[in-house]
């Protein structure tokens, strides 16, 4: 296989070029240069995707088995567009990264592929779309929605789109589960979001990376939501950060309802923490029959922290600063969870 990668220096993208080398594959790798640096044993092309010129010059390095779009997060569905019509000529296949986001019904309703998508034309800009009032939908979800559409519209049955929901593992830019190792290994009374059992559906970077891999060589147009099957319950993935940290924590419950009188953040003070419906009820069956394979939760918790141990360095990412209550803030809310 010889595949293109668009983005490849960090998270997703640098897992994605690691696995594909270790499969013996040929990877040109496509990015600007600024975020991270390339792997050993890849050809690099630096340049920018909206620059109609750069992508010409990416396209006379051809031709490709397939394409993985990975850097589109930022960009219009315009710019998506661009890059598709640019590179169809050089590419048999696209498969694109887009996420849960782009249904209309996230985060408040189970979501199944067949579940309606936020509607994006395929050439909007990026003033296309708005966030609700409650934060759903997201001008980046229907940003994506577009995305998708750019890709369908130039690739037809050449595509397959993934739709993940919450990636976590060794590179993580945002900081959710970086946040939690941390405050485990810190100790003591841990604010924790009940109910204990409800589960969580994080999926590890390194699973999205082997599956999208696959479905470049298996070559069989699809949709995937790309989510962990069997998932964690809050009570385990503490006690895996706990253990995996060796923190001398103890988490101390509380339910939505209190949480939210005493002000604390959904999705951000409290990483992964998000009370709609639908938010850890995304089916990934169809994922898991075309191959998808993922590793318990806690194994992905404890090899970050080891990554975070061995010197590991989050991309700075304006993201990371929204993630994770103060302590200050945290001790206050304890506090008044107190018995008198």
């Amino acid at each position: 296989m010889r595949i293109l990668v668009l983005g490849g220096t960090w998270f997703l993208g640098r897992s994605i070029v690691a696995d594909a080398l270790r499969r013996g594959w040929q990877v040109t790798g496509f990015n600007r240069g600024r975020s991270g640096t390339s792997l050993p044993g890849i050809e690099t092309v630096h340049g920018d995707r909206t620059s109609v010129a750069d992508l010409a010059r990416l396209a006379g390095h051809g031709p490709w088995d397939a394409v993985i779009d990975t850097s589109s997060s930022d960009f219009s569905p315009r710019v998506v567009l661009l890059a598709a019509e640019a590179l169809r000529q050089q590419v048999s296949r696209w498969v694109h990264v887009s996420t849960v986001s782009a249904y209309a019904g996230w985060p408040h309703e189970p979501l199944s592929e067949d579940s309606r998508l936020l509607e994006c034309p395929a050439n909007a800009d990026e003033s296309f779309g708005y966030t609700g009032p409650d934060g759903s939908p997201t001008k980046y979800g229907f940003q994506k929605a577009g995305g998708e559409a750019a890709i369908t519209q130039a690739f037809g049955a050449d595509a397959s789109i993934l739709r993940p929901g919450v990636i976590l593992g060794p590179g993580e830019y945002v900081g959710r589960l970086p946040w939690w190792l941390t405050r485990a290994q810190r100790g003591g009374q841990i604010l924790a979001p009940g109910p204990a059992e409800r589960i969580v559906q994080p999926v590890d970077v390194r699973d999205v990376a082997a599956f999208a891999l696959d479905q470049a060589k298996a070559g069989v147009p699809g949709v995937f939501n790309v989510a962990h099957p069997e998932g964690i319950s809050w009570a385990s993935f503490l006690a895996a950060c706990l253990e995996a940290t060796g923190g001398a924590g103890r988490p101390v419950w509380a339910d939505a309802e209190t949480l939210t009188e005493l002000g604390v953040k959904q999705w951000t003070e409290l990483p992964l923490w998000r009370t709609h419906a639908g938010v850890w009820s995304v089916d990934a069956s169809r994922a898991v029959v075309a191959g998808l394979r993922c590793r318990p939760v806690d194994q992905t918790v404890a090899e970050t922290w080891a990554w975070l141990q061995a010197d590991g360095r989050m991309v700075d990412h304006p993201r990371r600063a929204e993630h994770g209550i103060s302590p200050e803030k945290e001790a206050k809310i304890l506090a008044a969870l107190s018995p008198m």
